[in-house]
């Protein structure tokens, strides 16, 4: 199966979250970094997701899923241990144009969860395409170490910059200047010991 990376603008966009174990916590944790209108499905949740749903203002639905729960969203994320549950659910959100997820089946998924480094507006991703995401999330642990959390302060600069001068090719160069002169002060030294 072929992955297409993209970075979705999720704006307005509303997520249904049917489970409440440990791996839906996982996904909703993780989300929660991007949006907040997330709403949860399920006849239970573990403790550690109520507080996250206390603590983000999430929406809970104590109940088992039922056909036609997904009409009012617009992304699906099937974290049942169900696996038939995952099919029917999968099969509907296809109907209704809806993308969806099934944590355990990536043949009913229209979209995996990579391991993600967020820093303000600095987001770098890492996927297997679903073939080992124990390496991705070493690599991920890897680098996190690596980036250095002043990018968000920079970002934040260059977005100021970028939003206050005027467009074209002084602004294009200034701003190739000062992202390459970063990445050379905090990249420097790991790029000297490779060679």
């Amino acid at each position: 199966m072929e992955y297409l990376p993209i970075v979705l603008n999720i704006k307005d966009r509303k997520f249904l979250v049917v489970g409440g174990g440990n791996i839906a916590f996982e996904k909703i944790n993780r989300l929660t970094k991007f949006t907040h209108n997330i709403t949860i499905v399920s006849p239970d949740i573990k403790n550690e997701l109520y507080d996250l749903i206390q603590k983000y203002n999430l929406e809970y639905i104590k109940s088992e899923y039922a056909y036609g729960m997904l009409d009012n969203f617009d992304i699906v994320i099937v974290a049942a241990d169900n696996l038939e549950l995952q099919k029917s659910i999968y099969h509907e959100a296809k109907s209704k144009g809806k993308f969806c997820n099934s944590v355990d089946m990536a043949e009913y998924s229209d979209f995996i969860f990579s391991s993600i480094i967020k820093k303000g507006n600095f987001l770098l991703s890492f996927s297997t395409s679903g073939t080992s995401p124990a390496l991705a999330k070493y690599l991920r642990k890897f680098f996190e170490e690596i980036i250095p959390d002043e990018i968000e302060k920079f970002l934040e600069e260059m977005e100021t910059l970028r939003n206050q001068l005027p467009k074209g090719k002084e602004r294009q160069e200034l701003m190739d200047k000062l992202a390459k002169e970063f990445v050379e002060k905090y990249f420097k030294n790991n790029k000297e010991g490779k060679k």
